[in-house]
């Protein structure tokens, strides 16, 4: 018997396009997933892959502005567009938005199962503000249940939220990973010739994401100045991704010399794979990060990464001296001797990368699926 699972999320994400598509051929769910925006131009420069969509769905129309750091997205029509789908189960993914209010008072209304999709952490750096907390805390008390990425979102809940465990469904993080796999295979045939367009480093470091210092990019841009002069020269370092600390990276890059640094700008989904195809590791040293897709992205192309032990998905994805080290956040003294210990050694790497694709295969959109659909046949059986 099929049950019907509403999804209630912000946008028409590239990443979570494959994982829909993957849950709506699951057969015990029929799905239909609210977004509240097809996107936000101000933050992402995301295509939206529209056409790839294989699932039920509707854009609710949207007032969205940002004051400050705070991102106000108003909806209408949330009440309406739920009654519509009859949902048997409500999965929302977050509680940062009046829609998803709206939306809990509608399910407690009606007695329907309202499952909140969960990522944060203890490292969490939107941690400690007092009305963000008593929000979340009162939010969290209404839910039936939780779904997590992995251990990090499970841990913080059961301890700081005193969440029982019997609450809890496990859906991990994921991205396409076949679509990653064979862009970076198809640019290691084509190396040379992509290098060239790109004004790319015959070999380089590689960092994806957004140029913010919370991604830990300073930290990174001065443990790449600690290394050798020798090693500079021979590796190079590429920040792919854009953001507000652009300008401020590229004017300190100018000082480092010799090195070869390169900032590509924002890439798109299909170029990234490019990007990760070519080079050597990816290193993320991010201060906090609910889970990071990137690694999920880099490990299906092959590549050990250096990761931030603050990254949510850090217990999950890099197991020491396998796939990759863990070094603590705003330590580039750390992160330059992790550089230093992997640089000269790519027989390690090549191992490592094979370990990290050999990894994260059970991390994909047919596993997140399956946990998803554990979930809803718990939550509409318990309330049937």
């Amino acid at each position: 018997m099929k049950r019907r699972l509403v999804i209630l999320t912000e946008i028409i994400s590239p990443y979570r396009i494959p994982l829909f598509n993957t849950l709506a051929q699951h057969a015990k769910v029929d799905l239909h997933v609210i977004f509240l925006a097809e996107t936000d131009p101000t933050l992402r420069q995301w295509q939206v892959y529209k056409d790839e969509i294989r699932f039920s769905y509707q854009v609710l129309p949207s007032w969205r502005r940002r004051l400050g750091r705070y991102n106000i997205l108003l909806n209408r029509g949330i009440a309406r567009a739920l009654a519509t789908s009859a949902p048997d189960v409500i999965l929302c993914g977050g509680y940062n938005y009046v829609a998803s209010w709206q939306a809990l008072r509608w399910a407690r209304a009606q007695k329907i199962p309202f499952v909140l999709w969960s990522e944060s952490n203890a490292k969490d750096l939107r941690r400690g503000h007092t009305v963000v907390e008593f929000l979340k805390s009162s939010f969290l008390s209404k839910c039936s249940g939780f779904v997590v990425p992995g251990r990090a979102a499970q841990e913080y809940l059961c301890a700081d939220k005193k969440v029982a465990e019997n609450a809890l469904f496990t859906a991990p993080n994921a991205v396409d990973n076949d679509l990653f796999a064979a862009g970076a295979g198809a640019a290691r045939q084509n190396a040379d010739a992509l290098r060239r367009e790109l004004d790319l480093p015959r070999r380089y470091f590689l960092f994806s994401g957004r140029l913010v210092r919370g991604k830990g990019v300073f930290e990174l841009l001065s443990a790449y100045a600690k290394l050798t002069e020798s090693m500079r020269q021979q590796v190079g370092l590429v920040f792919v991704g854009d953001g507000a600390s652009r300008q401020q990276l590229e004017q300190q890059a100018a000082s480092i010399s010799p090195g070869a640094i390169r900032f590509a700008g924002f890439a798109q989904r299909e170029q990234l794979a490019i990007y990760y195809g070519l080079a050597e590791m990816l290193i993320l040293p991010t201060y906090a990060d609910t889970w990071g897709l990137v690694v999920n992205e880099a490990m299906a192309c092959g590549l050990p990464v250096i990761l931030s032990q603050a990254a949510g998905c850090a217990p999950e994805l890099v197991r020491e001296n396998w796939n990759g080290l863990l070094v603590p956040p705003r330590d580039a003294s750390s992160l330059a001797s992790a550089i230093r210990s992997l640089a000269d050694q790519p027989d390690l790497c090549a191992m490592m990368g094979a370990n990290s694709a050999e990894r994260i295969a059970h991390y994909s959109p047919n596993e997140w699926s399956r946990g998803i659909a554990r979930m809803v046949e718990a939550e509409a059986g318990e309330h049937a």
